[in-house]
């Protein structure tokens, strides 16, 4: 009894937990966005005028991250009219700097104070918050989640709706 009990309860953890997209932060959906805060750009700002913003909070030391860079490198060539895409890191400018490989092609930014992310209540990484020009989140979560993965015709669908 107690070895079907043990299942029933593993089931129901593990069922609950894979169906919640945003697991690892808090949800902005439909909010206005806070306030972009960097330390340091480590390109040039990018002008946000009448675009849509797709942040990533990211780490040098992070497999899934390094994983999502080719995709936002897409991204930031596929739609450079509409979006801007801004990778931010907490670690040092050494560490992001020393970064290659894969190379980051878009904006990049340092915030050794997680100001932002903290704002976000982001706990876990990758994550992506996709911001229209009006300045309200239209899309977050991990850009890799199975069944919401972060794709091309999901940016232009924003677009297109937004």
């Amino acid at each position: 009894m107690k070895k079907i009990l043990f299942i029933f309860l593993c089931f129901i953890f593990f069922n609950s937990y894979a169906q919640e997209k945003k697991m690892w932060a808090d949800s902005f959906i439909g909010k206005e966005a806070p306030k972009l805060v960097v330390e340091e750009w480590l390109s040039d700002e990018p002008s946000k005028n009448g675009k849509f913003i797709l942040i990533d909070f990211w780490a040098t030391w992070c497999g899934p991250c390094k994983k999502a860079i080719p995709d936002l490198n897409l991204f930031h060539k596929e739609f450079k009219e509409n979006l801007v895409v801004i990778g931010i890191s907490d670690e040092s400018k050494r560490k992001v700097i020393k970064q290659n490989s894969p190379k980051i092609e878009y904006y990049n930014a340092i915030d050794t104070q997680a100001r932002l992310k903290k704002t976000y209540g982001v706990r876990g990484i990758p994550h992506c918050v996709i911001i229209n020009p009006k300045g309200i989140v239209v899309w977050e979560g991990w850009p890799h989640l199975k069944g919401y993965e972060l794709t091309s015709e999901v940016i232009a669908e924003l677009i297109q709706n937004n």
